[in-house]
């Protein structure tokens, strides 16, 4: 049973104020992660002018970071998860700075220098992830759980509700390589404050299990342990992939039609939702029907998805997205409630490296075909001519930008019918009221 478990720390050791030290510091550094990533977004499509040159730079910022999660899960269970966090946020620093050495070398990166650096930067990165999942167990109560993860949803909403508009005002007056230095500098505040909190994060010593072959085992054996899990985090994977395509090309589509600013504005207005949501879940938590609200939440952000690709209409774009955003913290508050609460805290960190792994192979698969399929596939289909531009295009219009359009909202709708699929599993409604019990069926 996992209530026993999580006698491994008293209650009394739990800390919310240090916990919302170590969110400040995430927070700041998803101001900074959100400048690089959007004025890197920009910098490539103006460069290249294709969406699978931006979905490529995506694809390797995020892939190496997830093939080492599940190593990175097993070293937050066996060593410090303060240090560890402290290199992957340092070291992830390397990679900037290597675009932004090309940059001024050069007076420009080059396509695969920049995809070079993305790659380093993921690579370390990747230390990150499990430790400060596994730190936030260590600090707070169960009942803290979904207060905590709509703060941890606000931080990272940072990234698409700042970013955007200090991107866009900084570019306007410089160029990128100031949105490189200023992400370079948040690495330092976030550093500072995981030592501030390290007195609240469990200290592992090296050498404490027998291998580390056992250790990945038992992270396996948690997650396929409990079908529930296994089946959840499966789904979730095959949700991720829908959601991974309007990530990618929902700038190449609005810059179809509008320049950088109205790119800027319309991601901080859509990533507003995400915003509000979370406040409204940290200020009150959700308590019950975790899994209800996961499929109505799927299922509205799959209505929203079709409607952000349906027009060129800018107004259409930014409340969908809005919508759509507002839509993701209700399913991320309820994944992770039912995951958290039917995993031992002893496990957590090698338990969420594999989660991670497989419940974001599905941004993989996305990241590798939605830039392909929207520049070789679905666009010459809208374009004047084209094979659909004389029935769908009298719909949603023909053009450069209505092929990325069509593509959106045939993921948005598949999400509608994976949302259904999902409420509809036995085995995941019954990991709720089951938290602490770890049973396969």
């Amino acid at each position: 049973m996992l209530a026993e478990g999580k006698t491994t720390m008293n209650k009394s050791d739990k800390s919310f104020g240090k916990f919302l030290v170590l969110w400040s510091g995430e927070f700041v550094s998803a101001v900074g992660s959100g400048l690089t990533s959007f004025g890197l977004g920009i910098y490539v499509f103006q460069q290249t002018g294709m969406a699978s040159a931006l979905a490529l730079v995506t694809l390797l910022a995020f892939l190496p970071s997830l093939l080492l999660t599940p190593i990175a899960g097993v070293l937050a269970d066996r060593y410090d998860r303060r240090l560890l966090m402290l290199a992957g946020d340092s070291l992830s620093a390397v990679g900037i700075a290597f675009i932004l050495l090309c940059i001024m070398l050069q007076g420009e990166a080059h396509l695969w220098q920049i995809c070079v650096g993305v790659a380093i930067s993921s690579i370390f990165s990747s230390l990150m992830s499990p430790a400060y999942k596994a730190t936030v167990t260590d600090l707070l109560t169960e009942e803290q759980y979904a207060k905590a993860s709509g703060l941890v949803q606000a931080a990272s909403s940072a990234k698409y509700l700042i970013s955007p508009v200090i991107a866009g005002f900084l570019l306007a007056v410089s160029d990128m390589k100031l949105l490189l230095v200023i992400d370079i500098c948040t690495f330092f505040v976030t550093a500072l404050c995981i030592l501030v909190v390290r007195q609240g994060i469990a200290s592992k010593q090296a050498g404490q299990s027998e291998s580390f072959i056992r250790d990945f085992r038992e992270g396996w054996g948690a997650v396929t342990g409990n079908r529930g899990v296994l089946v959840l985090v499966i789904m979730t994977s095959v949700i991720v992939f829908f959601v991974g395509f309007i990530q990618t090309l929902s700038t190449p589509m609005i810059l179809a039609f509008a320049d950088s600013s109205v790119v800027g504005t319309a991601a901080t207005i859509c990533a507003s939702g995400m915003l509000v949501t979370s406040v409204l879940i940290g200020l009150f938590p959700i308590k019950r029907g975790y899994v209800g609200m996961l499929s109505m939440a799927l299922f509205g952000a799959g209505l929203c998805m079709a409607a952000f690709g349906l027009r060129e209409n800018i107004v259409l774009i930014c409340v969908s997205g809005f919508l759509f955003f507002a839509m993701l913290p209700f399913a991320n508050t309820s994944l992770d409630y039912l995951i958290r609460t039917n995993i031992d805290n002893a496990v957590q960190g090698r338990a969420w490296g594999l989660i991670s792994l497989i419940s974001q192979l599905g941004y993989v698969v996305a990241y590798a075909l939605s830039g392909v399929l929207a520049d070789y596939v679905f666009t010459p289909l809208l374009l004047d001519g084209g094979l659909l531009a004389d029935h769908v295009g009298k719909l949603i219009g023909t053009g450069s930008g209505r092929g990325t359009g069509l593509l959106i909202v045939t993921q948005g709708l598949l999400l509608c019918a994976a949302a259904a699929v999902l409420y509809r599993i036995k085995s995941i409604r019954q990991l709720e009221g089951r938290g602490g019990l770890c049973t396969s069926e």
